[in-house]
């Protein structure tokens, strides 16, 4: 009979003398991202997530951006740490519009010079994307030395090669003209 209240007593003594429990997953918007995830043996840290609301009221994706062990926003252009982009998206979009959607963003981020030694990359990317429905996720991850890998729901659809295309890829969502502040500013932000 006491026995129980002992238990208790026990389990929260042990939770105060080592502080709080920490989730393995964060949650934004009802959806769930691990708080580290593992490329190529390499751990990436959650840095910030984000939700972007297309024309203000509604609800597009959410997303969370993952850096390597120590990494910072800073770093983020160096091509020297490896990043993940993951989105889950709230309406059905099709494959096609991806690539279509990506290139004025590229545009306004990049100088022509940067844009024209990309395009060519852009498009192979853009054709890898296929239609996604409510609940599907996007990895976009860079591998220094190797890539720019596209996932669908875990799943690899190709690998974009060039440290150069990811850091001006990215630019998309993190850049100075980003597809949108608010979502960048939330995704720059440390958790």
């Amino acid at each position: 009979m006491f026995m129980k209240p002992l238990w208790v007593a026990i389990f929260v003594g042990v939770c105060v003398l080592k502080g709080p429990l920490h989730a393995a997953t964060v949650r934004i918007e009802q959806i769930d991202f691990d708080r580290v995830v593992t490329v190529h043996n390499t751990p990436l840290e959650l840095y910030g997530v984000g939700l972007l609301r297309y024309r203000v009221v509604f609800r597009a994706y959410v997303g969370a951006l993952y850096l390597g062990p120590e990494a910072s926003a800073d770093e983020v252009w160096s091509g020297k740490t490896p990043m993940r982009l993951e989105l889950e998206y709230f309406w059905p979009i099709r494959g096609e519009d991806f690539g279509e959607a990506a290139a004025p963003f590229l545009k306004d981020n990049l100088s022509p010079e940067e844009y024209k030694r990309i395009a060519e990359r852009a498009a192979q990317l853009g054709g890898l994307y296929r239609d996604v429905e409510p609940g599907d996720r996007y990895a976009l991850t860079f591998i220094p030395g190797r890539g720019t890998e596209l996932a669908l729901n875990g799943a690899p659809l190709g690998m974009i090669e060039g440290d150069d295309f990811a850091s001006s890829y990215f630019r998309i969502w993190l850049g100075e003209k980003p597809i949108d502040k608010r979502f960048r500013d939330q995704l720059l932000t440390p958790r």
